[in-house]
């Protein structure tokens, strides 16, 4: 009987070593690396409308907001992911030119493969970031964007928005419709 295959395992320094040299994008969770699967039109259109929304809303003031290949450095989990859009107002993320780790909001457009995974697991390491303070996620099916915000408990409260619905962003002050969310989409 032969023996079972060994899985690389990467510390954080080898996969951002690493990663630098590979032309598609990774997430890295604690020694093991995952590809990212390319995206569909309709997942790339609304991640970009959110970030038009976001970056012109904070233009001018101390936030920025930053797309897919931006790499946010979870270090309770010691992981990286690349969220598909992103909002920090760190002093210390601005000064860090490759890696983000103070977000204030994440939106992640959730696609078939990976709903489940952005639902659960990747939320999971997102809560350990003690700078987050939403977690939105847009679902391209049925056109609703389910914001978690964390309280000053710091338990996370779901906020649905239906079809149709503004979505409020209130970390950042910003109200999104539906219109403006979805907006050059065509349905599947």
């Amino acid at each position: 009987m032969g023996l079972p295959a060994q899985k690389p395992v990467f510390t954080a320094d080898d996969y951002l070593a690493w990663e630098a040299t590979q032309t598609e994008r990774h997430d890295y969770l604690n020694g093991e690396v995952f590809a990212m699967a390319g995206a569909e039109d309709r997942h790339v259109t609304v991640a970009g409308n959110c970030y038009m929304a976001l970056r012109q809303h904070l233009s001018g003031g101390p936030c920025r907001t930053y797309m897919s290949d931006m790499r946010l450095h979870v270090a309770t989990s010691n992981s990286y992911f690349y969220p598909d859009v992103l909002v920090t107002c760190s002093a210390q993320d601005l000064a860090s030119p490759l890696v983000k780790t103070e977000p204030k909001l994440i939106i992640e457009v959730l696609s078939p493969s990976t709903a489940a995974y952005d639902r659960g697991l990747k939320f999971s390491h997102y809560r350990g970031l003690p700078s987050l303070e939403e977690y939105a996620l847009v679902d391209l099916d049925s056109r609703i964007t389910d914001v978690y915000r964390k309280g000053a408990d710091g338990l996370w409260v779901l906020h649905p928005f239906d079809r149709g619905e503004t979505v409020a962003l209130a970390s950042v002050a910003l109200q999104v419709s539906a219109t403006q969310l979805f907006a050059d989409v065509l349905d599947a």
